[in-house]
């Protein structure tokens, strides 16, 4: 993966304000940010939509793109409950 861009990452727990945040950058049109969206095997809750909100992956697709080594980063949050940046959206956004 070849890298175009920088990447700012914003690690923190549930309800800490990350989303504030980065929705507070993302409207400063001079930083030419973007959002990466995150891919889960959780379930969608409520109105969250594939590919807006998350990508919603069964847990046997997410651990095929973890042994596809297709993660940026990834993390178990909880037993069969996992989160990543998936590289190819990072590419996505840096083709923009």
């Amino acid at each position: 993966m070849a890298q175009t861009g920088k990447l700012i990452v914003f690690p923190a727990p549930s309800g800490s304000g990350k989303t504030t945040l980065v929705k507070h950058l993302l409207a400063q049109p001079d930083l030419q940010l973007d959002f990466s969206v995150s891919a889960t095997s959780r379930a969608a809750r409520g109105e969250e939509k594939h590919g807006k909100d998350y990508y919603f992956l069964s847990i046997d697709e997410f651990r095929k793109h973890i042994e596809e080594d297709d993660f940026l980063e990834y993390e178990e949050v909880y037993k069969d409950n996992f989160y990543g940046t998936l590289k190819s959206e990072l590419e996505r956004i840096w083709a923009l």
